[in-house]
């Protein structure tokens, strides 16, 4: 019988962390004993700015945060995070959990994630980071990165994968009753156009979208609304929502068809005409690029309405 290595596991309890996910984390690890008696588990440790222990471990997580403790070059526990991944622990982190490993400048040049809400920050602060915050996880070896807050069942499952085997992968996730593959945070991620840029124009024509979604909506009909020329109103809507007037009314189109396939009875191809799309196929093509799924898969997945008895 192969002898299982011994595994040591770091779970950072920075200011701000999310206590859910560090003592979930903690506690889904203590199951692999219980579900396979004969595998001994890894020995876990909770680390601090108080309590920054010398000794190597195989690899530490930045659980998620609840609040705006991002870490910087200068904290402990960022100097810390460095030493250890060039002693060959595994880095790891969880959300804004990423923000402290960018932080030890271990992200620089490799594709990481994290919460698709903080995608602007996160690009502003890390601009040498290959930032997919589409994706829930990202295994580069010896970095791994989690995108939301729940994302830390992925990262155990994914760790105890590594260190385990896919059995015991299984066993956790029948355990806990998850779904262990097959998810990605665009999936899950909505669009939340910027309306505080103070420029009164585009605000018109933002406001003229939502009401006319199932029109053509031009730009130079949208300029019109917004009193301005088609170069000015480019100009100025790109400058304000970060998106141009096209790729912003495609992604306000698909948000309100995920909507209404989460809400509503009715059919795809009326939510696709409701939405301003009269060719279905093209519907469903743009829904899939922006969520992964199609509308179908999506209402599935996500229906809050009850189903439609129709003949």
């Amino acid at each position: 019988m192969q002898e299982l290595p011994n595994i040591s596991l770091a779970l950072v309890d920075y200011p701000g962390v999310q206590k859910s996910a560090l003592w979930g984390l903690a506690d889904l690890f203590s199951l692999v004993p219980r579900l396979a008696p004969d595998v001994p588990g890894p020995e876990i440790t909770l680390v601090s700015t108080a309590t920054l222990p010398k000794q190597s471990f195989t690899a530490f997580v930045f659980p998620p945060s609840l609040e705006q403790q991002r870490g910087s070059p200068q904290d402990p526990l960022a100097h810390w995070a460095k030493s250890q991944h060039h002693g060959g622990a595994i880095a790891c982190s969880v959300c804004a959990g990423a923000f402290w490993l960018g932080a030890a400048g271990l992200l620089q040049g490799r594709p990481a994630t994290t919460h698709w809400a903080l995608e602007q920050e996160f690009q502003a602060r890390f601009p040498q980071v290959d930032l997919q915050a589409e994706e829930i996880l990202i295994d580069d070896h010896d970095v791994i990165t989690a995108g939301g807050l729940m994302a830390w069942l992925d990262l155990g499952l994914h760790l105890a994968g590594l260190w385990y085997g896919p059995s015991m992968v299984s066993k956790l996730s029948r355990h806990l009753l998850v779904d262990p593959a097959g998810r990605a945070q665009r999936h899950y991620s909505s669009f939340r156009p910027n309306r505080t840029h103070g420029n009164s124009g585009i605000l018109k024509a933002q406001r003229h979208m939502d009401q006319h979604l199932a029109a053509p909506l031009a730009s130079a009909d949208l300029a019109q609304v917004a009193s301005m020329s088609l170069r000015s109103f480019s100009r100025h809507f790109d400058r304000a929502t970060g998106y141009t007037p096209a790729a912003y009314l495609q992604s306000l189109r698909i948000e309100k068809a995920r909507n209404r396939l989460e809400q509503s009875t009715a059919t795809v191809a009326e939510i696709s005409w409701a939405v301003g799309y009269a060719d279905l196929p093209a519907f469903s093509r743009a829904f899939k690029a922006v969520t992964g799924l199609t509308p179908g898969a999506y209402r599935d997945r996500f229906r809050t309405a009850p189903q439609s008895r129709r003949p």
